[in-house]
């Protein structure tokens, strides 16, 4: 890779390095991230809130700390963005929705105020679905973030701003939230790295909840190195986090760099290769991947866990079920107030029983048992296909919910039943240039091997190496740039 030759270009460690050595400031990067955020938000709409003002405060306040000698952490004087459903103390957070526009917080979520203890800088809020759910709606306060590889294409899901933003280079830390794929959603159409942490590893609290049992917080980054700084920051015990776990958290780096030698990766085709949602270039593009792990000494082999249908079907009935209970006082008062993509895929849980979340519940639990004997007895990592096509066209989307299967095809939801952490990459690029991804899973609380397969799978593809070119695809026909 090229020597950076503009300060967005630097990773996390690079800036970092270069902070703590006097040649870079904190200031100078907060400076040129803002200017980056002017440019390119009026067409790609990544950012609702740009909170300049903070922006310089801390990127100045970074620079004295880091000068005399105090030193926070790897994201010590960065800039990094947040998706709009994170609690900012004094700072706007609507969750994208008229129901909250003029929502400020008195308190920080946990994940922010670990990032503010750790010296980031906060450059501003992203786009996201209404409440981490609706669609990309267009009735809504602001407008649907748009992709950096072809402004007229789906950015994936509801972090949509965080994927959007990271890709096109804005800020190269974005922190979203994962019920059924959110986070590696948009880092399948995007383009970039999602890391979804194992259920407990990240504080949940003061992130707008959609699911209790399957709401995940984790980040968006450029590399997988980056995304592992990131996951560093933030994760850890909280005790006012119900489904928070009291265990160390480990070096997240410590394998990035060692290879793949000896390391059995299960590969679980069965789900995606003859679902007619498939691009035959995304599974070639993951089984290209394969083939090079094994050629450096991984051990790979085909599995056939359950089917994916039945992690579907009880991950949506959890995630309606208690959608719904979340809003349920706001459906029946305000129910004008709301999306029409949101309220089309919540109110129907209305009729959903008791006896339905129940049996889904116990279905978990047997899902979870049978990965278990399945593959991660066996195997240090499973590897699947994360979005099943390219990135569909915003224009493609239907004014009623649900749009085509095809413009939603991710296959992230399993690992959101059963806890799992899962990390999407990019696998390659599709004919018309648009990024093609997939995900890796691995044991419960062994994010160092899954992000150690992540780094492997990086250097084989090279993503890293090319941004969108002026945020647009170059190979695609009609496409508007900034």
């Amino acid at each position: 890779m090229p020597e950076p030759r503009e300060p967005h270009e630097l990773s996390v460690a690079e800036a970092g390095a270069r902070l703590r050595s006097g040649t870079l400031t904190s200031a100078e990067l907060t400076r040129h991230t803002l200017a980056r955020i002017a440019e390119a938000n009026p067409v790609l709409h990544a950012f609702v809130t740009v909170t300049e003002e903070r922006a310089l405060k801390d990127a100045d306040r970074a620079d004295h700390e880091l000068a005399a000698g105090l030193d926070r952490g790897p994201l010590h004087g960065i800039p990094y963005a947040l998706k709009d459903i994170f609690d900012t103390r004094g700072i706007r957070t609507t969750s994208h929705s008229w129901l909250m526009a003029e929502h400020i917080p008195d308190e920080d979520a946990e994940a922010e105020a670990r990032l503010r203890a750790g010296g980031a800088v906060l450059v501003g809020k992203l786009a996201t679905h209404e409440f981490a759910l609706g669609g990309p709606s267009p009735e809504l306060p602001f407008p649907p973030a748009r992709n950096p590889w072809h402004t007229d294409h789906f950015t994936g899901a509801s972090s949509s701003g965080a994927g959007a933003a990271v890709a096109a280079g804005l800020v190269r830390i974005a922190i979203g939230s994962d019920t059924s794929g959110s986070v590696r959603g948009p880092a399948c159409h995007c383009g970039t790295v999602g890391l979804k942490p194992t259920y407990g590893l990240v504080s949940r609290r003061g992130a707008f909840p959609l699911s209790y049992a399957l709401d995940h917080i984790g980040p968006l980054g450029w590399t997988v190195r980056d995304t592992a700084l990131a996951t560093q920051v933030i994760a850890g015990y909280d005790p006012r986090d119900p489904g928070s776990v009291r265990r160390p958290v480990p070096d997240l780096t410590a394998g990035l760099g060692q290879g793949v030698r000896g390391l059995r990766i299960a590969y679980s085709p069965c789900w995606f290769r003859n679902d007619p949602a498939t691009s035959p270039e995304v599974t070639a593009a993951i089984e290209r991947v394969l083939a090079e792990l094994a050629r450096r000494g991984a051990t790979v082999h085909e599995v056939e866990p359950p089917p994916y249908r039945l992690f579907n079907a009880c991950g949506r009935v959890i995630m309606a079920a208690e959608a719904y209970a979340v809003h349920e006082a706001d459906l029946r008062e305000r129910p004008g107030s709301y999306g029409r993509y949101t309220y089309q895929r919540v109110a129907p849980a209305a009729g959903l029983s008791a006896a339905d979340l129940v049996q889904a519940h116990r279905l978990r639990q047997e899902l979870a048992d049978a990965v278990r004997r399945t593959v991660f007895d066996r195997y240090d990592v499973w590897v699947t296909a994360t979005g099943l096509a390219p990135a569909p066209r915003l224009d493609a989307f239907p004014v009623d919910w649900p749009p085509p299967r095809e413009l939603t095809a991710m296959q992230t939801i399993p690992f959101n039943v059963t806890g799992h952490p899962a990390l999407a990459l990019p696998a390659g690029r599709s004919a018309s240039g648009l990024p093609l991804g997939m995900q890796i899973a691995g044991r419960p609380f062994d994010e160092v091997t899954v992000l150690r397969v992540g780094s492997a799978v990086e250097e084989i593809t090279r993503h890293p190496d090319e941004r969108p070119a002026g945020f647009t695809v170059r190979a695609a026909a009609g496409g508007a740039g900034v």
